[in-house]
């Protein structure tokens, strides 16, 4: 049995073709955060995996071009959100190149270890990082999960095809 009934469309690996097979992958939305030294730090997030859970651990990956990657390349800690179908602007303001992600209507508050905690999402964890591994022109992030709180209401926010979407029934 093969994966395809045909090869005709078969491509050579590039970035595109990454691109194009994982817009056909839904994936759940998170918002990762961190205290940068001049303030807090995000961006929107779909590479977010579950790694172990005996220690709780999860992964994220972050391009090393991010204006994010300072912050977190020198950061201990980040707050990981789920985001619910609610938030689909605020997954594409922490998406958006040079946006004022923290600014209004974006509700968040200092949560522990300085981490920023956005307000109103699905759930939310504070890690520890505990290695940056190499991956192209992305860092893969490992983080110890230390504390959070899974009972926010709603449903979860999805990223399918290049746009946000909710689930169907």
């Amino acid at each position: 049995m093969t994966a395809t009934s045909g090869l005709g469309t078969a491509q050579l690996a590039s970035p595109d073709l990454l691109r194009s097979v994982f817009r056909r992958h839904a994936a759940g939305v998170a918002v990762i955060t961190a205290r940068g030294e001049t303030g807090p730090v995000g961006f929107t997030a779909t590479s977010l995996t579950s790694v172990s859970a005996d220690p709780p651990m999860l992964s994220f990956g972050i391009g090393t071009g991010a204006s994010s990657w300072p912050a977190m390349a020198g950061t201990g800690h980040v707050g990981v959100h789920i985001l619910g179908e609610h938030q689909q602007e605020l997954a594409a303001t922490f998406a958006r190149s040079g946006a004022d992600r923290f600014g209004p209507p974006t509700a968040w508050r200092e949560g522990p270890e300085g981490v920023p905690l956005l307000d109103d999402v699905l759930a939310w964890t504070v890690c520890r990082i505990v290695a940056r591994v190499p991956a192209g022109d992305h860092r893969i992030v490992l983080a110890e999960v230390l504390l959070g709180d899974p009972a926010g209401p709603g449903r979860p926010l999805l990223y399918h095809q290049g746009r946000f979407n909710g689930l169907r029934d």
